[in-house]
């Protein structure tokens, strides 16, 4: 898989070879995900996901990059937002199903600790990742519709992680799990329709 992941790597970044800081982040991502998460951090450490992160944050700034943005704030707080938001997403399913990482030799952190402290390390997440989401809606390219939406939609997220912090176990963590996708989707939907709407 890491082989393919290189190529496919290697291709795309030819493609946009002389591009600049597209290029730039394009190949940052792919050497993030292929060498230290796929290669080096996922099989030796049970924090590989915190780092493996980067690669998605990564990503944001491409389409940044694409459209001659990448050093706008709300950029790199969506980028910030993407690394954060990683850890919450793949350790609250890691959680539900931790006998089955254990079983498959990778050190995953839900796997490694109790659920109570795999619990707590996804809870202070959350609260970065909603951080982020919040503060986004500060940013000068978006308003106060977007500080309301979003700050609706982060009552869910909170409320599916004090679930999970009161009772650690697969029936609460898999509904933080559906729910962490929705919340991403949620905050780029929103932020596209707020960037349309103006």
């Amino acid at each position: 898989m890491a082989g393919a992941g290189h190529d496919f790597g290697a291709s795309g970044l030819a493609a946009v070879f002389g591009y600049g800081w597209l290029a730039f982040w394009l190949l940052a991502g792919a050497a993030i995900y292929v060498g230290v998460y796929t290669i080096w951090l996922k099989p030796r450490t049970s924090l590989n996901i915190v780092i493996g992160g980067a690669a998605g944050s990564c990503a944001v700034i491409s389409g940044g990059a694409a459209v001659g943005m990448w050093s706008a704030p709300a950029v790199w707080l969506m980028a910030l937002l993407v690394f954060v938001w990683t850890p919450v997403h793949f350790w609250a399913l890691a959680l539900a199903y931790r006998d089955d990482y254990a079983n498959a030799g990778y050190p995953m952190l839900p796997a490694q600790v109790s659920p109570q402290a795999a619990a707590r390390w996804t809870a202070l997440h959350t609260v970065f990742t909603a951080v982020c989401a919040l503060a986004i809606g500060i940013t000068p390219s978006l308003d106060w519709p977007y500080l309301i939406l979003i700050g609706l939609g982060t009552i869910p997220l909170v409320k599916r992680t004090l679930a999970l912090l009161a009772n650690p176990v697969r029936q609460t963590a898999l509904p933080l799990f559906g729910y962490s996708n929705i919340y991403l989707a949620l905050v780029i939907a929103v932020v596209m329709l707020s960037l349309l709407w103006r």
